[in-house]
């Protein structure tokens, strides 16, 4: 049976009177304005961290334009380590917060997508153009390199991963480690003489002479002793 147009009209003018109804009902008078609404437009459950928000919706959200920044620093303005720790003081700059944070994904332990290509826009608003990412800004806490390869961190790495495709550590016959590598405090204390080189055998080991104890493949390696838990 063919349905008479005029049956569609009321459809339509159904659907329309919803979409308007709706979001301006939701806006003004919360998420349980309208039965049923948030169940049928959620995503998914919100991380842990945000899971006491529930199901009100208007906590983050704004009538037809998503999530809004403001929402979140009227929660977040309150956590100072932000923007006193080197790691994340980068976020003084963030106007936008949903182009890394990413929510309603429960099994993410921190739902975080890390987009350099975001970071690289802030910087390119502070220095007028892009390409001016400081890598060494945000990594210097967690450089391995102690210093050694200054702070250009783009010439070896890229942003996808730390690892350096191509790269071959020098052969384990090697006595050069000092050009790469710095011996850890305690081996400018006693402890170097009465634990390290012990447990080493190696009693004529200078600090220097990193090869004489350690294997290239982990410096807890440690030559015919093996594997053992250090500082």
């Amino acid at each position: 049976m063919k349905l008479p147009g005029a049956f569609y009209l009321v459809l339509a003018a159904l659907a329309l009177f919803a979409a308007i109804a709706v979001p301006l009902a939701v806006g003004r008078f919360g998420s349980n304005a309208v039965p049923g609404w948030t169940a049928a437009v959620s995503p998914g459950p919100l991380s842990k961290a945000h899971a006491f928000i529930g199901d009100k919706c208007e906590s983050c959200h704004v009538p037809a334009g998503g999530i809004a920044a403001s929402k979140c620093i009227t929660c977040h303005a309150s956590a100072p380590e932000l923007l006193s720790q080197p790691a994340t003081a980068f976020h003084a700059n963030i106007g936008e917060c949903r182009g890394c944070h990413v929510e309603h994904n429960p099994a993410a332990a921190r739902p975080i997508k890390m987009d350099h290509a975001i970071l690289d826009q802030v910087a390119a608003k502070t220095t007028g153009h892009e390409g001016s990412l400081n890598c060494f800004s945000c990594h210097a806490t967690r450089d391995k390199h102690q210093g050694y390869f200054g702070q250009d961190c783009a010439s070896c790495h890229v942003v996808k991963t730390w690892k350096i495709e191509g790269y071959l550590h020098p052969s384990p016959r090697s006595t050069n480690c000092t050009q790469c590598h710095k011996a850890p405090p305690s081996h400018y204390m006693m402890h170097f003489s009465m634990m390290d080189k012990t447990i080493a055998g190696q009693g004529k080991a200078r600090v220097e002479q990193c090869f004489a104890c350690h294997q290239t493949d982990s410096f807890n390696n440690i030559k015919g002793v093996g594997w053992v838990k250090m500082h």
